[in-house]
């Protein structure tokens, strides 16, 4: 059985970057906040000046102004702008890290769920980075916030099975083409969390002479369609509406657990063999369950509460974010573990050892 190492990472964000504090003291001028109920406008000061763990995030707008009169042609216009040049520019920052030619890639791989292009991102990536007509192309639509994971699983099949030496893996999201304003706090309290941006991996058979080998070990995964409603994009008025509950961050934490506990079990491994938790970013109350349920530090927290204050939670491309921190970072050699989790509701974790 072959190997599969991580080769290259990359990251793109928007150029605008936008406080917290911005956010509020652009929504409470505008009148779509004035036809907002009470609550609702409570929420929004609540979640933009609260301590919710985020200070900023990257949005695809030239100002905020944009957000406040969304229509879903706007919508799909931006989705449909600015997920390829994101796309593009983390797999471009990749395949450098990598030190590879987009000649070399024999599949590429592309996660997205907020905005539907068809063709799909890896027809817009194959054109703008040059990729071979003969690769195998996949568009992974719909698996929310964990899809990064699987994504790479799927790298891995085709590496297994000697179909290809090196995949490049994308995910992108355009979350603020799902942002608008009215009444629902799941709706709400999106616009206020989520932001954009795009993160990207080479992997291949053999590690990277030049830098630091991650070599992806073993991988656990968990779909439970009962808690299908209580976390999902929805259609209204031709919009995507984010349907986000109360009971996400534990049952985020209860499945993460679960299969961390399942993987350690099978590779007989035990918690204190983890030097570095790579966790998706989904706010601050996912983080916190999380911490609960692993047994986790604030130190553990670290790469994650970092991408969630200065990007928000981005989605699909959070826990890749975290990895490139976590690899930056000087450290031991050992274990490394990799969490997602999202629409579905599906969980998936990976073990990766760090050389």
């Amino acid at each position: 059985m072959g190997h599969m190492f991580l080769t290259g990472l990359g990251t793109a964000v928007p150029a605008q970057r936008y406080l917290q504090t911005e956010g509020w003291e652009s929504v409470r001028t505008t009148l779509a906040f004035r036809q907002l109920q009470p609550r609702s406008q409570a929420i929004l000061r609540k979640v933009l000046l609260g301590m919710n763990g985020v200070e900023a995030r990257h949005l695809a707008l030239d100002s905020l102004a944009e957000a406040y009169e969304p229509t879903p042609d706007i919508l799909h216009a931006r989705f449909a702008r600015h997920a390829p040049d994101l796309a593009s520019a983390a797999a471009r920052a990749a395949l450098a890290d990598a030190r590879v030619d987009p000649a070399a890639i024999d599949a590429v791989i592309v996660t997205t769920c907020t905005g539907y292009l068809c063709p799909g991102l890896t027809s817009h990536l194959a054109e703008r980075l040059g990729l071979r007509r003969d690769l195998h192309a996949l568009d992974l639509v719909g698996l929310g916030c964990g899809a990064a994971l699987p994504a790479l699983h799927t790298a891995e099949t085709f590496l297994r099975a000697d179909r290809a030496q090196q995949v490049l893996v994308v995910s992108a999201e355009v979350c603020s083409a799902a942002f608008f304003l009215d009444d629902d706090p799941g709706v709400l309290i999106s616009a206020c969390l989520f932001g954009d941006g795009a993160a990207a991996a080479v992997v291949s058979r053999t590690p990277a002479s030049h830098t630091r080998p991650l070599r992806w070990h073993a991988f656990n995964t968990r779909l439970d369609p009962t808690d299908r409603e209580l976390l999902r994009f929805e259609t209204r008025g031709g919009m995507l509406r984010n349907v986000l509950t109360l009971k996400v961050p534990a049952i985020a934490a209860r499945h993460a657990g679960e299969i961390f506990d399942e993987l350690l079990t099978r590779e007989k491994l035990t918690k204190a063999d983890i030097l570095q938790w790579i966790l998706h970013s989904g706010g601050r109350d996912v983080l916190v369950a999380l911490q609960r349920r692993l047994g986790l530090t604030e130190h553990d927290l670290r790469h994650s509460a970092g991408v969630l204050r200065e990007h928000g939670n981005l989605s699909s491309p959070s826990v890749l974010f975290a990895l490139a921190a976590a690899r930056a970072e000087p450290t031991p050699p050992g274990w490394w573990w990799l969490s997602s989790f999202g629409a579905g509701f599906t969980c998936h974790g990976a073990l990766v050892e760090a050389g």
